[in-house]
């Protein structure tokens, strides 16, 4: 929930006049609603790709308050955000919430980026794979019982422990959860797809720890806060691969 009107439409314009490598990397930006629009058209013809924060599972009807899949993608997006830490935490939104709103983004032709993670005090008690694993487990569990799940979905990984406080995963921590998230999408569906899903992760990405964290072997992205309102330091992160 940040930036004004005008904010954006200059945030935007850095981004999309920069020199960005599109064979290298995939650049998506997600506006809050009130800026869908602006985002829409200032982005018209360019590879940035746009998704929405949050959506509710039905295509219409009384939920005063909520956006519909088909409404999102009527406005422009191609992607959605799904169960970030601060919808599960703020909002009381469970996995199974997630789960059906996974199943009627897929359903809208939206692609989800489901997010999962563990909080600070469930990393200390050591129960961040049974944490990760529930979520995976509730969160995609409509296509965990068809046994297939749409190669296009991305997954993210955000420990929330490390969002907002300046605190990063090691490159071995953010790994080993990575690791398992691939091992989770194996065992439930199959090589191929736990070879085709990205992982993204997100806990306080900064121009300083994208390369590092970029060359961890089962990291294919960032899923970036609030370093990506301000056009420096987002142009820097999705310019990694210049440095």
């Amino acid at each position: 929930m940040n930036l004004s009107l005008s904010e954006a439409s200059d945030l935007l314009i850095r981004i999309k006049g920069a020199k960005i490598d599109f064979s290298k990397v995939d650049v998506l930006v997600a506006p809050p609603f009130t800026a869908m629009q602006l985002a829409t058209e200032l982005l018209a013809g360019t590879d940035i790709l746009i998704a929405g924060q949050n959506m509710h599972w039905e295509a219409e009807g009384a939920f005063t308050g909520e956006i519909s899949p088909l409404m999102l993608k009527e406005a422009g997006c191609s992607h959605i955000i799904l169960g970030h830490s601060e919808r599960r935490k703020l909002f009381f939104e469970t996995s199974e919430i997630i789960d059906r709103k996974v199943d009627a983004a897929i359903k809208a032709g939206l692609i989800p980026i489901v997010c999962i993670g563990e909080t600070l005090k469930e990393r200390e008690e050591k129960k961040t794979f049974d944490i990760i694993k529930d979520q995976l487990n509730k969160s995609l569990k409509f296509f965990s019982q068809k046994e297939s799940l749409p190669a296009e979905l991305i997954l993210a990984y955000e420990p929330v422990w490390a969002i907002g406080t300046g605190k990063t995963a090691t490159s071995e921590e953010a790994q080993e959860v990575h690791l398992f998230v691939r091992r989770w999408l194996r065992e439930n569906f199959d090589n191929d797809t736990g070879k085709a899903i990205r992982i993204l992760y997100g806990g306080s990405v900064r121009p300083d720890n994208i390369k590092e964290l970029m060359l961890v072997p089962d990291i294919d992205g960032a899923l970036i806060g609030g370093a990506s309102l301000n056009a420096n330091s987002f142009l820097s992160i999705i310019q990694f691969y210049e440095s």
